[in-house]
């Protein structure tokens, strides 16, 4: 039978998609996805998209979904949760900032049974409360915020909805780039398949987006640039550097085949795509270049 479920403040401006993987634990995500689509989880009554953030007093359908146990996330491994911690470059008592490794999920879905929050959880049980403050793709590395304390949380979510965040990112393109700096401003379309996987598009009919571009070096047949993205939609750098002529290396979604194997061969082994910093106002943090991407750069 459907619970009905009134939100409080504790719950104010949480994401619908994870409140429901709190809520019901263990129940695999593509189930939570597949019943939000469908309308089996509904917000006073009415459908409602993953991403929308939960208000005071909405009323939330929970429909009576079966736990399955092969996505409950497992201890990790000592060499797992040792590299975790020593990936905290910062902590007080309301943020941590992570240094997320390439490879490692911000969280577990599509079969994954663990990513970075759901693994800090089990390796902070000192911790009541941690949420993700935003996300990271899979192969990108770099900064990640997640906060401890739900006013943390709320505060970091209204400067990204302010746009007093700047995130940096640092990319190695293809081709040469011409001129300097550039705005990039073309809408982009989310479209989920069955299976899960999101794949985006530039299109009139989708959402605004607006990407800085600045270039830092130039090689023979690609570049290094650093990004900003003014806005915060789905795999955004990836596709507006794509929609320019410039994929990003090691783009296995977006990229160009071509140069890809070339990197490849030349010993790039993922995505070449970096969250080096992120400021506001009153804070800021710089995280460098991870060491492979760096060996990269000094022998090509």
């Amino acid at each position: 039978m459907a619970q009905p479920i009134t939100i409080d403040s504790e719950a104010v401006g949480q994401r619908i998609d994870n409140f429901i993987f709190k809520y019901l634990k263990g129940v695999p995500k593509e189930r939570v996805y597949r019943a939000i689509r469908r309308g089996e989880v509904r917000v006073n009554r009415g459908r409602i998209q993953p991403d929308y953030r939960l208000q005071l007093g909405d009323q939330v359908r929970i429909p009576p979904l079966t736990l399955g146990r092969s996505t409950q996330p497992q201890p990790p491994r000592l060499e797992v949760k040792q590299e975790l911690l020593q990936r905290i470059v910062y902590e007080d008592p309301g943020l941590i900032v992570l240094a997320k490794p390439a490879g490692m999920p911000v969280h577990g879905g599509s079969g994954i049974r663990g990513g970075v929050i759901e693994l800090l959880r089990l390796i902070r049980p000192d911790l009541k409360f941690l949420e993700l403050i935003h996300r990271l793709d899979r192969e990108t590395s770099g900064c990640l915020l997640l906060a401890k304390k739900r006013q943390t949380l709320l505060t970091w979510h209204e400067l990204l909805t302010r746009r007093q965040v700047r995130k940096q990112y640092l990319a190695l393109v293809k081709n040469e780039w011409q001129g300097g700096a550039r705005r990039i401003e073309a809408p982009l379309l989310k479209n989920t398949l069955s299976s899960g996987e999101r794949l985006v598009k530039v299109d009139p009919q989708g959402k605004p987006a607006i990407t800085l571009v600045r270039p830092l070096k130039i090689f023979k047949g690609m570049s290094l640039v650093e990004v900003s993205p003014l806005t915060g939609r789905t795999h955004q750098i990836r596709v507006h550097l794509q929609h320019v002529g410039h994929p990003i290396a090691a783009d296995q979604k977006y990229g160009d085949p071509d140069f890809n194997r070339r990197l490849k061969r030349q010993g790039l082994k993922r995505l070449f795509l970096h969250a080096a910093a992120i400021s506001t106002p009153d804070f800021g943090l710089c995280i460098l270049l991870e060491p492979d991407l760096q060996h990269f750069l000094a022998h090509n």
